[in-house]
């Protein structure tokens, strides 16, 4: 079986790609062969993929049921797409979505270039232990469970926290204001915070990108007169494109999707309006709701949209970049 994929590979790369092409994927693959080792310890990923992910999508069958918790799945009765019709119909799954939406487009706007900003800034540094400790020290935030990071940033956001200290200071407001409370700072709460959180584990990837450009191209350049600037765009942002092109598709692929650890502690029942993003939507309707069928029909819907706009978005970056992911 190996051998014959071997041969069906081989001879589709010399249709595709001519003889020279034939020669360096065939090196690419005698690589592959003398890193089976290495190759192989992805195997309990895609093995973990495949039991967790792709083996639970089977049960997908149950938005197209009136499905009951306390019965056999296969015997619920078949109900079509009465399921997709009702969310269709309902103003709290349009309130949602464009919940969803409007957090998710501060993050793709605002929050995509902030941690590109910081490896940019983060790789100009010239002292090695001042970047190692500067980057140690951003990416903790990541390793704080938002039931912990929730609570400190309440703390902060109350009456009497930091923020209200702060503005009071600078004579931005003269009195306290509950910003949690308040539906129209939602949003931005939970832009900041997430940007606060996440933007030195977001700019890992691209520190490693950064890693990989060739210091002669700096040099080069550097002999030339270009200024720092100059070397920052046309060499360091140029050579990370790729990368850039791939994560951005990434996040117009999610936008339907939502930090769901993050809006869940920062909710209460005055932002509630504002806050419930379609995750916590399905969440509701299904966990607490009991309704399984419904939340799955929602699920399944997001899921397809999700992948229309991977396919639009890889379109779009292939058309304007050159660069996808497919």
């Amino acid at each position: 079986m190996m051998a014959f994929f071997l041969w069906s590979r081989f001879h589709t790369m010399e249709k595709e790609g001519g003889e020279g092409s034939l020669r360096h994927k065939a090196g690419q693959m005698r690589t592959f062969l003398r890193q089976w080792q290495l190759q192989s310890m992805v195997i309990p990923g895609i093995v973990w993929m495949f039991i967790f992910c792709y083996i639970p999508m089977i049960w997908l069958i149950i938005a197209f049921m009136d499905y009951s918790i306390s019965g056999p799945v296969l015997e619920s009765p078949f109900v079509g797409l009465k399921h997709f019709e009702d969310f269709t119909s309902d103003d709290r799954f349009w309130r949602s979505i464009r919940n969803t939406l409007g957090m998710s487009s501060l993050r793709l706007a605002l929050g995509f270039c902030i941690p590109i900003l910081f490896a940019l800034m983060l790789n100009e540094i010239r002292s090695i232990r001042f970047k190692r400790t500067v980057q140690t020290i951003s990416y903790l935030p990541h390793f704080i469970a938002w039931t912990i990071f929730g609570g400190i940033l309440l703390n902060w956001l109350g009456e009497g926290g930091v923020m209200n200290q702060l503005m009071m200071a600078i004579g931005v407001q003269d009195r306290e204001i509950l910003y949690n409370s308040d539906p129209k700072y939602f949003w931005w709460i939970t832009f900041f915070s997430d940007t606060l959180k996440e933007t030195g584990w977001s700019a890992i990837i691209y520190i490693a990108a950064i890693a990989g450009i060739d210091p002669a191209l700096y040099e080069a350049a550097e002999l030339d007169g270009a200024s720092r600037g100059q070397r920052m765009w046309h060499i360091t942002v140029q050579s990370i494109r790729p990368t850039i092109a791939i994560l951005f598709i990434l996040a117009v692929a999610g936008m339907l999707g939502s930090n769901f650890d993050q809006i869940f502690m920062l909710k209460n029942n005055m932002n509630i309006k504002m806050a419930e993003s379609l995750d916590l939507y399905i969440y509701n309707m299904g966990l607490v709701s009991g309704r399984y069928s419904f939340s799955t029909a929602v699920l399944f819907a997001r899921s397809i949209v999700a992948l229309a706009l991977l396919f639009m978005a890889n379109y779009a970056s292939k058309k304007l970049s050159g660069d996808g992911i497919f």
